[in-house]
């Protein structure tokens, strides 16, 4: 870490399906924080019932179940409605939409932070430069990173036979971990769990495109070394 340039230490686990982008985010983020083992990580998983459908409040509910000082911010809380249009939600939206606007309504009864308000680049960099890191929702065919040679394709998460996202749609929502930044160069530090070997490097322009792209509600996880 310099007064310009704060990159932290944190692993970088590759997802291992097209839907668990969230729960891969969050291992990288334990691991970093504390050693927490794949069989607590699974347990806590499977308590909390997270299937192929994770949302940023299933995210949030994971940390407080593993004990991890948090706090989730977004622009709605519960689900936005207009959601059902896109092709992203369409799919789950029916039968998630009771089940997310529960777990908003129950928050705080379950130790769960969460807070409405939208959060800048100046805050980000402030966490970060305390040690703690964040998960991001970003629009995946919005976010770019300059260090890699190709885009990555999320088809690839995709079993055989199912609908191809290649096509550019207007909305991927994909989960980064933030961990990172350059000053000087205005740059952020990520970690995609699209990828095992790299850390991924965006301007601020772009990551705020992408993490403001309709249908992320602007949902950030500040997660805290201290319990």
């Amino acid at each position: 870490m310099t007064e310009d340039v704060v990159l932290l230490n944190v692993p970088v686990i590759r997802q291992l399906y097209h839907w668990d982008c969230g729960l891969a985010c969050s291992r990288m983020v334990l691991k970093y924080l504390q050693p927490v083992s794949d069989d607590d990580f699974q347990r806590a998983c499977w308590e909390l019932k997270l299937t192929e459908s994770v949302w940023t409040i299933d995210l949030a509910y994971l940390m407080s179940h593993l004990g991890i000082k948090h706090c989730f911010c977004t622009q709605t809380l519960g689900v936005d409605k207009g959601f059902r249009n896109q092709t992203f939600y369409k799919k789950h939206f029916d039968t998630e939409e009771d089940r997310v606007n529960e777990l908003f309504l129950k928050a705080e009864s379950k130790g769960v932070v969460v807070r409405k308000c939208s959060v800048s680049v100046q805050e980000i960099q402030s966490h970060l430069e305390s040690g703690h890191a964040a998960i991001v929702l970003v629009n995946a065919v919005v976010l770019s990173c300059e260090l890699c040679s190709s885009p990555v394709k999320y088809c690839c998460f995709l079993p055989v036979g199912q609908k191809c996202f290649c096509r550019k749609p207007e909305y991927q929502g994909h989960f980064v971990v933030v961990c990172g930044f350059n000053r000087t160069s205005g740059s952020i530090f990520y970690n995609n769990p699209a990828y095992s070997d790299r850390v991924c490097c965006t301007s601020i322009s772009n990551f705020e495109e992408a993490r403001r792209s309709y249908g992320t509600d602007e949902d950030i996880l500040f997660v805290f070394k201290e319990s």
